[in-house]
């Protein structure tokens, strides 16, 4: 890893909003980040200068939000500025882990906010506030709790149901929406509130079981869901969105050390259930028809590959599975950092 021009880079698009010109997710913190865990540092000047034409200023601020009566801010995107405001100024009241602990356990139930782009944005934050706790890092991990805020979505939920099971297997066993129900409308935010309408969704939060050693949980949960990412990403848009479902289990991945116990253990069921809301949503079938084949490449070449790409979802994705294969040694990680490699840059 080498995080030497981080604080530069975050400071240089600090004014920027959460989202870009096309109505999108901004990416720029969260892959920068990925390139310095990547050590390619040197390749931030120069993807930052073909990103930067898409940024926007962040929303106008609108009301200070009272640190005791911050609910009715919740799920307001136009609340951004905001939210970050009331998180930066208890940044400077506080460690910084006891924020997050704070927030994290306030705001676990909308984890799906923003096709999960708030916990990856934080994720990726931490990450670097435990390499070095500077100005720049903080104020990043402001901007990722308000984000995770201000667009806060929760899922239907029942804990009625069987007997939870590994989620490797577990998967099997979630109802997907048929296709002849599904409501895309654009986003991927806009799928997912559609779950309200299929009550078949509402159990699967405790289908799986997850009360083991949080580190192992998470690599069964990547694990999962890169088999799903494999089985099902056939375009762009449905490689992007089961990206997510694997990025967002390593952010948790991150989050988990400098949280309590106690939110560390409710992170885990709603990770769960928003990577199932993905699967659900724009998915088919758990599993790939075929046995996985493994990428030729070895992960300096991956890593090569995916600079010369340039799309943010691809160098975040070739790192979080480059990550998770040093973890578990599987060959589904750099076969999926492969193929979406491939699919985006089609």
């Amino acid at each position: 890893m080498s995080y030497a021009i981080l604080d530069e880079a975050l400071n240089s698009i600090a004014d920027a909003g959460p989202e870009l010109a096309n109505g999108l997710t901004n990416h720029a913190p969260m892959a920068i980040e990925a390139l310095c865990a990547l050590d390619r540092s040197e390749a931030i000047r120069s993807w930052l200068d073909r990103y930067r034409s898409g940024l926007l200023p962040p929303p106008p601020a609108v009301e200070r939000i009272a640190r005791d009566a911050w609910q009715p801010a919740l799920a307001r995107p136009e609340r951004f500025t905001d939210w970050r405001e009331l998180i930066v100024d208890e940044l400077k009241d506080a460690a910084w882990s006891d924020v997050l602990d704070r927030w994290t356990q306030r705001l676990t139930p909308g984890i799906s906010a923003s096709a999960m782009h708030g916990v990856i944005r934080v994720g990726h934050a931490v990450r670097a506030l435990a390499e070095a706790v500077t100005p720049p890092r903080l104020n990043e991990l402001g901007q990722g709790i308000a984000y995770w805020a201000s667009t806060y979505q929760s899922l239907p939920t029942s804990l009625a149901g069987g007997n939870a099971i590994d989620p490797r297997q577990a998967i099997a066993h979630v109802a997907i929406v048929p296709p002849d129900q599904r409501k895309f409308a654009g986003t991927i935010t806009s799928s997912l509130a559609a779950l309200d309408e299929f009550p078949a969704f509402a159990p699967v939060i405790g289908r799986a079981k997850l009360d083991g050693d949080p580190a192992t949980t998470i690599s069964q949960l990547t694990q999962t869901f890169a088999n799903v990412y494999l089985a099902n990403a056939h375009n762009v848009l449905t490689t992007i969105v089961f990206i997510h479902s694997v990025t967002s289990a390593t952010a948790v991945r991150s989050i988990i050390p400098h949280v309590g116990a106690s939110t560390g253990r409710a992170l885990l069921p709603y990770l769960w259930q928003a990577e199932c809301a993905l699967y659900a949503t724009f998915g088919a079938r758990p599993v790939p028809a075929d046995p996985v084949v493994p990428a030729a490449e070895l992960s300096d070449t991956l890593i090569a590959m995916a600079v010369a790409n340039g799309d943010e979802h691809v160098i975040k994705f070739t790192e979080t599975c480059l990550r998770e294969d040093a973890i578990t040694h599987s060959p589904i990680y750099r076969a999926a950092a492969r193929q979406a490699i491939k699919m985006i840059n089609s």
